[in-house]
C-alpha cells in the first residue's frame, strides 16, 4: 500500500502509512531552521489529528536525506518539540538512518537527548530501510 502525502515541501514530506498504522516524515534534503521546526510542527499537528480517528499511531522519520541541524534546533527538539509530541501520544520514533554522517550524528543526538527528560520520554530505533522501519514500527504499536 502506498504512503498518502498529507504535506509536501521541498525539503520534505508528511505522508501517512495507514497498514503500519503511522505518519511518516520523509526529508528531502537540507530545510533551514525555520522550515525544520515548520515541518515538523506541522507533522504534529497532522499527527494529533489522525490520533483521534487511528490508535495505536506511530511516528516514523525518514531521514535517508538528512543533513545536520544547528545545536538550537536539537534543543528545541528535545525540550519543546518532544513534550508537545508525548503529549500527543508519540512513544517511540522509528529510523531510517541517514546517508550522510553529519545526518547520522543529527540522528544519534536526537536519541540521546530524548532520552534526557523523563518526564517525557521518547524511545527511538534505527534502521536500514523503510520496509524495515515500518515492520519493527508495525510490531511495536500493535504487538504482532
Amino acid at each position: 500500500m502506498a504512503d498518502t502525502v498529507l504535506y509536501a515541501q521541498p525539503y520534505g514530506d508528511m505522508m501517512l502509512a495507514p497498514e503500519v498504522p503511522c505518519l511518516v516524515i520523509a526529508w528531502h534534503g537540507f530545510a533551514n531552521s525555520e522550515e525544520f521546526r515548520a515541518l515538523m510542527d506541522r507533522g504534529l499537528e497532522l499527527y494529533r489529528a489522525e490520533a483521534q480517528h487511528t490508535q495505536p499511531l506511530g511516528w516514523l522519520a525518514d531521514t535517508r536525506n538528512h543533513s545536520a541541524i544547528r545545536a538550537a534546533d536539537q534543543e528545541w527538539l528535545a525540550t519543546d518539540w518532544n513534550r508537545r509530541a508525548y503529549l500527543a501520544g508519540i512513544r517511540h520514533v522509528s529510523f531510517v538512518v541517514p546517508d550522510s554522517v553529519f545526518g547520522q550524528i543529527t540522528v544519534n543526538t536526537y536519541s540521546a537527548n530524548a532520552l534526557a527528560y523523563p518526564e517525557y520520554p521518547i524511545t527511538t530505533s534505527l534502521h536500514r530501510t523503510v520496509a524495515e522501519a515500518k515492520a519493527e514500527l508495525h510490531t511495536t504499536l500493535l504487538g504482532q
